[in-house]
């Protein structure tokens, strides 16, 4: 009876890994699809968001990009064992933590597999309020980034009984 639930949830949350992979990897088709058919890089304008397409070789908001391979290929090396550590964690949560190492996990794998493929990973969101813009991103980050503020709020809201006062 365990095993079997054990399965179940694995399989849930197996799903919604793919889930997040897949989302964030339609979006990323239909951007360089766009870009590639209207042979512009600004697809749109809004008041506060564009949709412009860059390739990103560093990590989170084009932060550490690195024109030497080997750096690149240490960056690259060092997500994939981030994602395998994730992975364990997973495994050792539960509830509400549980889900928030998943939308990290599914958004990691998404911006994994477009390094590895791409040799860089292609940002397309630009929110902006006036001539401020913030950094341009993807759905995969949007998924990291709640993932991981999830991740402090629970920790912030969490009762640790260990502690000595």
């Amino acid at each position: 009876m365990i095993l079997k639930n054990l399965d179940k949830k694995f399989l849930i949350n197996s799903f919604l890994v793919l889930l997040i992979f897949l989302l964030d990897r339609l979006s990323k088709i239909y951007v360089i699809y766009l870009e590639n058919k209207n042979e512009i890089s600004v697809l749109l304008e809004t008041k506060f968001i564009n949709i412009h397409l860059i390739w990103n070789q560093g990590i989170a908001f084009g932060l550490l990009s690195f024109e030497e391979n080997y750096l690149y290929n240490f960056l690259t090396l060092f997500i994939f064992i981030i994602i395998l550590f994730i992975s364990f964690m997973i495994f050792k949560s539960k509830g509400f933590k549980k889900y928030s190492l998943i939308m990290i996990l599914g958004g990691a794998i998404g911006n994994f597999y477009d390094r590895v493929f791409y040799n860089a990973v292609p940002d397309f969101i630009d929110f902006h309020i006036g001539n401020f813009h913030w950094f341009i991103f993807n759905l995969a980050d949007i998924f990291i980034t709640i993932g991981v503020i999830f991740m402090i709020l629970i920790e912030l809201t969490t009762n640790n009984s260990n502690e000595k006062i």
